[in-house]
């Protein structure tokens, strides 16, 4: 039995059919909300929506005979729902599978998957602009189409839909049901006025975005994710509340597209999670870019007038306002508990989501949570590794799962540059309990015949020891790159085991290499230095 639910074990048996795509195992994290049953309308009504909602939510969709009672029911197909019922059925057990909106959750319609292909298409724009200056390439002159950079997106995330779809996990003999979930007792839920028993039941529902409680904001009808990739016209100027992960990859991205862009950040500084001089960097290629920063803001209002919005702040002291012709908010996000019922199944929940202990287990022994439902970690790779942890510890009593606290969790800001972190948050690290070591991008060959200089790789040690505490890699390419770290901490490996991968020259890689030189040279002692000294006059 441990052998056969080991990860690749149960990867490997799901359905016996097509394998999972790599962008459903591996991609910030589902989002399903629960008040709506009736099929939604993607905007804008074009060839390539219509695709997309043929998989994700099928106009003409008939809900099975529901079983006489399931092993599994899944809320929420999103990537940790999606996941979930995959192994679950893999593995031979009768899954039932709940989505009241889109399946494929955030990731694929309203997250990870357009919000890449924007920056993709934004970073293409800078690099026609700078290709001259920079390369001695040709100069690039006018405006480009952002109609069809959003033409493009809709086109690739239809493409990838059907992986995520209803009839694809139908396929897999997963009883998938479209409408809302509600618990009406510890062991069963309804959905279109059928009852589904259940063993066990993982809840999946995500989080949306959270506004913010500003006079007016609600009214101004502003932009949030699950919105902004609707748009088919560039706006002019646009004003972003947040300056996290989400907030300065779309102002980076919409200020290279051309419009005038403002971000309006409450915290003293961008990114308040990751290492601050990674955050400065970004910052400062922000403002290169054009995008105008105000950190320590307080809104006071907002308002929608003629067109545009207006926003009232304080920011050192001093009263101003800024007016745009759209309004982003990527301001922080709540979790998916509303309309469940989840009094009724006994399940505690609070402002920040379901509780959960370390094996995903809510307060009622028969529902597990997971995703960005429970988890502080709200991104999809940590929904996907949840779900691989989650359905042995709920369908073979925890053999071949595992705790939450045996996850090692990265996560990736994806500007240019990128800022990819794994381990203990920096604000958590305390200086005089590590040893750290900081290698700047600028002496790495292939950052400086790309024009990437501006970076660093970060590496706090556990005092005296190897052992990697946290580490930040500021670069492009960061998140591609930080798996190697992962890969070592994940096996209990030091810093010094990367001297001994090979990496091939040029690549910004072996600068985790060289880190863990400088750590290896520190290890020789005055006592040993001596000793060789004294050796190598005697053999001269």
């Amino acid at each position: 039995m441990r052998e056969l639910l080991t990860t690749n074990g149960l990867v490997e048996r799901v359905a016996g059919l097509r394998p999972l795509s790599p962008r459903l195992l591996f991609y910030p994290i589902p989002v399903c909300s629960v008040s709506d049953s009736t099929a939604p309308l993607l905007l804008p009504d074009d060839v390539h929506n219509r695709a997309l909602l043929a998989h994700v939510h099928p106009p003409d969709w008939k809900n099975p005979t529901a079983a006489a009672r399931y092993q599994l029911v899944v809320i929420g197909a999103g990537t940790a729902g999606l996941v979930s019922a995959a192994i679950a059925a893999g593995l031979g057990a009768r899954v039932a599978l709940i989505e009241r909106q889109l399946m494929g959750g955030d990731c694929l319609n309203v997250g990870c998957v357009p919000s890449k292909a924007l920056l993709r298409a934004s970073r293409s724009w800078h690099q026609a602009r700078t290709a001259h200056e920079e390369f001695g390439g040709p100069s690039a002159t006018g405006h480009g189409d952002f109609s069809a950079v959003m033409e493009r997106l809709r086109r690739l995330r239809a493409g990838i839909a059907p992986i995520d779809g209803a009839p694809r996990f139908a396929s897999l003999g997963i009883d998938v049901f479209l409408g809302d979930a509600k618990f009406t007792g510890t062991d069963r839920v309804e959905v279109g006025g059928q009852t589904l028993r259940f063993r066990r039941a993982i809840i999946a529902t995500g989080a949306r975005a959270a506004l913010p409680p500003i006079p007016g904001l609600a009214e101004a009808k502003p932009l949030t994710n699950e919105t902004l990739f609707e748009l088919t016209e560039l706006p002019a100027s646009l004003v972003i509340i947040g300056a996290g992960p989400i907030g300065l990859e779309m102002a980076q991205s919409f200020a290279r597209f051309g419009s005038k862009v403002t971000v309006l950040n409450a915290d003293e500084r961008a990114m308040p999670r990751d290492d601050a001089d990674a955050a400065a960097i970004v910052d400062a290629q922000l403002r290169a870019d054009g995008v105008t920063m105000h950190h320590g803001v307080k809104i006071t209002r907002v308002e929608r007038a003629n067109g545009q919005t207006t926003l009232w702040f304080t920011a050192g002291g001093a009263e101003q306002q800024v007016a745009a012709h759209a309004l982003l908010v990527a301001a922080g996000r709540q979790p998916n508990v509303d309309n469940l019922g989840l009094e009724t199944a006994g399940v505690t929940f609070n402002k920040k989501g379901v509780e959960v202990d370390e094996k995903f287990r809510t307060s009622n022994s028969r529902v597990f949570a997971i995703g960005d439902v429970s988890s502080q970690f709200q991104f999809t790779h940590a929904a996907d590794a949840q779900a691989r942890l989650v359905v042995p510890n709920a369908l073979f009593f925890g053999i071949g799962g595992g705790k939450s606290s045996s996850l090692v969790i990265p996560w990736t800001t994806y500007t240019s540059p990128e800022v990819a972190h794994v381990g203990a948050a920096p604000a958590d690290i305390k200086p005089e309990q590590v040893d750290t070591i900081t290698l700047p991008m600028h002496d790495n060959d292939r950052g400086i015949l790309e024009g990437d200089t501006e970076g660093f790789f970060r590496v706090h040690l556990k005092k005296g020891t190897d052992t990697i505490v946290a580490a930040t890699l500021v670069c492009e390419g960061a998140g591609d790159m930080i798996g190697e770290v992962v890969s070592a901490m994940r096996r209990g490996e030091g810093l010094a085991s990367l001297s001994k991968t090979i990496h091939p020259y040029p690549t910004r890689a072996a600068i985790f290499g060289r880190a863990a030189d400088q750590f290896n040279r520190g290890k020789l002692t005055p006592l040993a230095k001596r000793v060789f000294g004294t050796f190598f006059k005697a053999t001269t």
